[in-house]
């Protein structure tokens, strides 16, 4: 198999299966480099909705550099690897230092949050620079169309791929290439049930003539699934809800959440029992009770196992408890979609808002 014939298979392909994106067919960097960062694991019909939203609330770099972290925060919830949000925040105030958009491919990797991946992408399609993007579904069509005995998670088969792909690459539409093998890959060379008679690569196919295509790309690495634990309490005293930001280090930096008693094992007695809780309850005239019990959430190589309870302080408390919760700030029932909760937290809030401030009106809401 040739070169040429392998890309020129592909483009005619893509001249009549390409997907009609609305980040597609423009050459402002500003949205490219958006749609690129948002598309970063997450699916194409949920990223082009975000995509617009961030669009026409930050119609250009220096608007995204002015806004608050908060504020990018809440406009990204419910994207997920919420790291990608306060990078892309990052590198909109490094481009606003530069003066422009970064023009030159060390450039455009220099900027916060930005990979090989994101940068040869960005290059080809604003710049039509000939840098081949090498993402996970050029990595499943190389894998199986040449039936790449090296593991794609390794440095050397990272090496190997990334010089296969490159030689591949059509240095006349590297744009067009690049997006032909994200396209073909995401459409038709699905990680399971591939659709290989649809496919305009399955005569050059190696892993197709063997019937192989789900052993392909090879994989050394995985990583084990991890359970944990969370008991959550909504604190309520002058309908307001005690929350704080979530630190550095750990899922869902920078989002904010209630009270947390994270437990090793199921057991919500060690949660109900721990002393911040306990000290809360203690207060003549708290009261307490469960809202949702047995949440499951998945997160990548996590499981999170969740219990909420709410807890209603009385009003005379309020400047004692404030005292004492460091760290936290009181919101009121109005302004909280204001501030970026995880999408666990944010599902319950919105299912027993009227629950939790029920002797408040929700102005706003």
């Amino acid at each position: 198999m040739t070169d040429q014939r392998f890309a020129q298979s592909l483009l005619d392909w893509y001249a009549s299966h390409k997907r009609q994106l609305p980040w597609r067919d423009i050459d402002d960097p500003y949205q490219i480099w958006l749609s690129e960062i948002i598309l970063q694991q997450t699916r194409i019909e949920q990223g082009r909705d975000y995509w617009l939203k961030f669009v026409r609330r930050f119609p250009d770099v220096a608007s995204l550099a002015a806004a608050s972290e908060d504020e990018v925060m809440q406009l990204w919830q419910g994207l997920g690897y919420y790291s990608r949000a306060r990078h892309l925040h990052e590198a909109a105030r490094q481009i606003v230092s530069m003066g422009e958009f970064p023009k030159t491919y060390e450039s455009v990797r220099s900027l916060q949050g930005v990979g090989d991946y994101t940068a040869a992408a960005i290059c080809s399609m604003a710049y039509g620079m000939p840098y081949a993007a090498l993402d996970g579904n050029a990595f499943r069509v190389l894998g199986r169309v040449y039936r790449m005995s090296e593991a794609m998670d390794t440095s050397a088969g990272h090496k190997a791929y990334a010089k296969l792909m490159d030689s591949l690459l059509d240095r006349s539409h590297p744009a067009d290439f690049n997006q032909a093998v994200m396209d073909l890959g995401a459409t038709v060379c699905t990680p399971r049930s591939p659709h290989c008679t649809q496919c305009p690569l399955k005569e050059m196919c190696l892993a197709h003539s063997e019937s192989q295509e789900e052993q392909y790309p090879k994989r050394n690495k995985r990583t084990p699934i991890k359970d944990r634990y969370l008991s959550y309490f909504f604190i309520i005293c002058r309908g307001q809800m005690m929350v704080h930001r979530r630190p550095a280090g750990d899922i869902w930096q920078g989002l904010y959440e209630p009270m947390l008693i994270e437990t090793p094992g199921p057991d919500t007695s060690q949660a109900l029992s721990h002393p911040r809780i306990n000290r809360l309850l203690q207060i003549n005239g708290a009261s307490i009770r469960p809202l949702a019990a047995g949440l499951r959430h998945i997160l990548t190589h996590r499981i999170l196992h969740a219990d909420f309870y709410l807890i209603h302080l009385p009003s005379d408390q309020y400047k004692t408890v404030s005292d004492q919760a460091t760290g936290y700030i009181w919101v009121p029932a109005d302004q909280l979609g204001r501030y970026a909760f995880p999408v666990l937290i944010s599902k319950v809030l919105k299912q027993h808002l009227s629950t939790i401030f029920t002797d408040y009106p929700l102005h706003g809401r």
